[in-house]
């Protein structure tokens, strides 16, 4: 099947196409190309002077539509995806929390079957495993009875469960953390500093040893602090100074202000810079929902207010909402920048960050 989508401005990884368009062959872009169309296509689509882009390739989110892949079932996986898909994520990469071995074991099963039963529509990437080797200083939403230092075996045992594992967070402080990015780089995972409250020697001495991405930057991570009369960088300024390191960033429009997102494009650079939702249940459903963060069985109710799940009593957030279309919008009006740098965030950047080599173009 061979469909033709004109008539739109074509955002690519290297360029803007005014009055253009691309091919679609068996699902797949085939060509893309600038002017009038005229050569068959079983299908003509036309743009109307709309924006085409590649699909949004999502890097870090914990579920959507009602579903969290906490839950322990396919149907959680496919469901939350699929609630993704219709606001422009093509690609996902789910993420767990912290939580015991055989919860952890049950996911990457439910993860393997939704892969066999979805035929047609979102690409079930790889699984982000976000905990449980976490600063209890950063925990955040993370639970903390879960939160551990790292043991080289146990995480051995871990990664021989699934061959879907594609990154992993980890707070680099621990003991332990080095000869897991040692591990990491070795099977070719990303290693990501979350939830850590390391200083600037920690960061810098984790990236050799593998860990080249932050997850969600400023949340959840240590900054510039003073220890007696010295002050010491954290996570989120050592981010700023090792200009190889990628990052990912809540857009949300809650979690971060308007000045951090100005902030954080000016130090880093933009192709060293992701979108992602960290999106939880909530995602796509109504203000004034009470829903549960975390598993069904396990979690705790948080209500969906103002754009942003928050705490029963108001006091913190407690996840977020967002979608991929809503990330591109946050950074337009926000942050002011360029739509076709908003989707390169959201499509090339994200696609170099996990080595998927044929997605985001």
């Amino acid at each position: 099947m061979k469909t033709a989508i004109i008539n739109g401005t074509v955002i690519t990884p290297v360029r803007t196409i005014n009055n253009g368009g691309l091919i679609i062959q068996d699902g797949k872009i085939a060509d893309v190309f600038e002017g009038s169309f005229n050569g068959y296509a079983d299908r003509v689509f036309d743009a109307e002077g709309n924006y085409i882009s590649p699909g949004f390739i999502d890097l870090h989110s914990h579920g959507g539509g009602g579903h969290d892949f906490m839950d322990g079932t396919p149907e959680s996986f496919i469901g939350a995806a699929r609630a993704h898909l219709v606001h422009g994520t093509t690609s996902i990469v789910p993420t767990t929390l912290s939580c015991s071995d055989d919860e952890l074991f049950t996911a990457f099963e439910c993860f393997r079957e939704a892969k066999k039963i979805i035929k047609k529509g979102p690409n079930l990437l790889g699984l982000h495993l976000e905990g449980p080797y976490f600063s209890p200083a950063q925990a955040g939403a993370q639970d903390p009875e879960h939160l551990k230092n790292p043991d080289i075996e146990n995480f051995k045992k871990i990664l021989d469960a699934s061959e879907d594992i594609l990154r992993v967070s980890v707070a680099v402080e621990l003991e332990g953390a080095l000869e897991v990015g040692d591990l990491l780089k070795k099977k070719g995972i990303v290693g990501s500093i979350g939830h850590s409250d390391a200083f600037y020697p920690d960061v810098l001495s984790a990236f050799e040893h593998g860990y080249t991405h932050i997850t969600h930057l400023y949340s959840g991570m240590s900054s510039l602090r003073r220890v007696g009369p010295y002050r010491h960088l954290g996570v989120v300024e050592s981010a700023y100074l090792i200009d190889e390191i990628t990052v990912e960033i809540i857009a949300d429009g809650k979690h971060l202000p308007p000045e951090l997102l100005k902030l954080i494009l000016r130090f880093k650079p933009h192709d060293k810079i992701c979108l992602v939702t960290d999106s939880m249940r909530g995602a796509g459903l109504s203000d004034g929902e009470i829903v549960k963060l975390g598993s069904l069985d396990k979690g705790q109710d948080v209500i969906l207010e103002d754009g942003v799940a928050m705490l029963m009593d108001r006091t913190a957030f407690a996840g977020s909402v967002c979608t991929a279309d809503r990330c591109i919008r946050t950074m337009l009006k926000l942050a002011q920048i360029p739509i076709a740098d908003a989707v390169r965030m959201m499509t090339i950047n994200p696609a170099k960050v996990i080595s998927a080599k044929t997605k985001g173009i």
